[in-house]
């Protein structure tokens, strides 16, 4: 009960919020009844004319006043264009989450408490002033004890308890929902709140952020054209993250980086590519490269920064998005919609036909387009919307997939408007797919995945031989003597099911070794 009355409270400071930002409209779904909306709208008052003709920029700026955790929810939902829209996706992803710095002296006694030691053993100067300050935390320059000039991230103090308050009013209003809305349940929303969570949890803990950081750079070590700063483990922990201190233009200033001589639509082409690289080559890249996390030193090298979002395909996935790019650019909707089908994203009971129909649908209007307008991150944006005729669950990955790449695409467009930047990722692009698509690459997998299963064979052997004991002469004896045996096995856990997968650990072993 007082869970629900001190939320209602805060439900109705945050609808007067978006009231005052003409910003109610997400609330006005087919969803809602008729009385919650009455409630909603008696809560938030008189609603303020919009000041602005885009729902998604009056709905950013309400985020912004609401708070750190409201900002970074809004980010969030920046991936779910199937949820909220195209438009309003790509004003959500422009978000950032620039705040007042916390006071200096606080700042040092958080790394002191977290070093163990006073401030002046780590490093010989400290600058009073941060040089940047975000919902989670704020960045100050210093020099080491040693001479080395580096950066320092200090999470803001009591941002943890701030955000898990936040998160049980997001649980909460995700919770009652989906019990007060059956309609609201396809799109589970709670569901959405726990991927915020996790996502949030992460970027509270830096040293996780540096690990991220650290791959990126032994993965682009040698890449001449990116680089990702070095982190000073000695002087990281879960509140500080020291990394060294770059150097450079912001990829957003135009003016700046023509008046140090640099080609623009040579560094638009190199982001695209490194983005491209991170994506199909490693299978992990930087979710949050937008303008203010991307520099170019005096070299023309693109420097990134802040690594707390990451995200992860596997090689099937990365096939899967090749394929299915591949297949939209030269206009085979057929193998668009095959690709979803052998991937297991749209059940079978779906008809391809169909789905190639409704990939046309979204790839005409976009491919018509001249190629140097062309956004893939716009075809992806629009192809996941389609996923509630067709059953097709969602892929996070994907998600956030899409939402960086949109994020790459406007800051390359921003640079150089004119720029044909798929045409010049197209040899990128055609070399991964000639190693990875074609026939040779699949006999290639084929024998990788036989090594793997080869390598299985002895475990599994064994497992069949622990199956042989506990069976009788006349077969499985389902009775307590024998259910006991395989519990002394297993670490005790005793119930019919290891029973069945004993049999099939055994029968997928016969199949192997006949196969061989």
């Amino acid at each position: 009960m007082i869970r629900a009355v001190r939320n209602l409270f805060r439900v109705a400071r945050i609808a007067r919020t978006l009231s005052r930002h003409d910003a109610l409209f997400p609330l006005e779904t087919p969803y809602p009844s008729m009385t919650a909306m009455k409630v909603v709208r008696f809560l938030a008052g008189r609603p303020t004319p919009a000041s602005d003709p885009r729902p998604g920029r009056r709905l950013a700026a309400a985020l912004q006043e609401l708070g750190p955790s409201f900002v970074k929810f809004g980010q969030s939902l920046s991936t779910r264009a199937d949820l909220v829209g195209e438009d309003i996706a790509a004003d959500l992803a422009e978000l950032q989450d620039h705040l007042p710095p916390f006071p200096t002296p606080e700042a040092r006694r958080i790394i002191e408490s977290e070093f163990g030691r006073p401030l002046a053993e780590s490093f010989s100067e400290f600058d009073e002033e941060p040089v940047a300050a975000a919902s989670i935390a704020q960045v100050h320059y210093a020099v080491t004890a040693e001479g080395r000039r580096v950066a320092v991230k200090v999470l803001r103090p009591g941002v943890e308890r701030a955000f898990q308050r936040d998160l049980d009013l997001f649980y909460w209003l995700a919770e009652n929902a989906e019990r007060l809305q059956p309609a609201l349940r396809r799109l589970r929303p709670v569901d959405i709140v726990r991927t915020f969570h996790e996502t949030v949890d992460l970027e509270m803990d830096l040293r996780l952020e540096a690990a991220a950081a650290s791959e990126l750079r032994e993965r682009f070590e040698d890449e001449p054209t990116y680089r990702v700063p070095e982190i000073d483990w000695q002087r990281t922990q879960r509140r500080v993250l020291t990394a060294e201190r770059i150097h450079g233009v912001s990829i957003d200033d135009r003016e700046a980086l023509l008046d140090a001589g640099h080609d623009l639509e040579d560094i638009a082409g190199r982001t695209l590519i490194v983005f491209l690289k991170q994506v199909f080559r490693h299978g992990f890249f930087h979710a949050d490269m937008h303008a203010g996390n991307l520099f170019v030193d005096e070299d023309g090298t693109i420097v990134a920064v802040d690594f707390g979002i990451m995200g992860r395909l596997d090689r099937e996935t990365r096939r899967f998005v090749a394929e299915l790019l591949l297949a939209f650019l030269v206009g085979d909707y057929r193998r668009a919609a095959e690709v979803h089908f052998e991937a297991g994203y749209v059940p079978r009971t779906k008809s391809v036909e169909a789905f190639a129909q409704a990939c046309r649908s979204i790839g005409e209007p976009i491919l018509g387009k001249p190629v140097n307008e062309i956004s893939v991150a716009r075809l992806l944006a629009q192809l996941f919307r389609i996923t509630e005729t067709f059953a097709m669950p969602t892929q996070p990955q994907l998600l956030l997939l899409q939402k960086t790449m949109m994020m790459v695409e406007g800051a390359c467009r921003r640079l150089a408007p004119e720029a044909n930047l798929w045409e010049i990722s197209k040899p990128f692009v055609d070399e991964w797919a000639r190693d990875n698509l074609g026939a040779e690459a699949r006999v290639r997998d084929t024998l990788e995945e036989a090594a793997a299963t080869a390598r299985e064979i002895p475990g599994l052997l064994e497992k069949a031989r622990i199956a042989a004991d506990v069976l009788s002469p006349e077969g499985i004896r389902l009775h307590p003597d024998s259910e006991s045996a395989i519990g002394s096995r297993f670490g005790g856990r005793r119930n019919l099911a290891q029973v069945v997968l004993i049999l099939v650990l055994v029968v997928f072993t016969l199949a192997i070794l006949f196969k061989l």
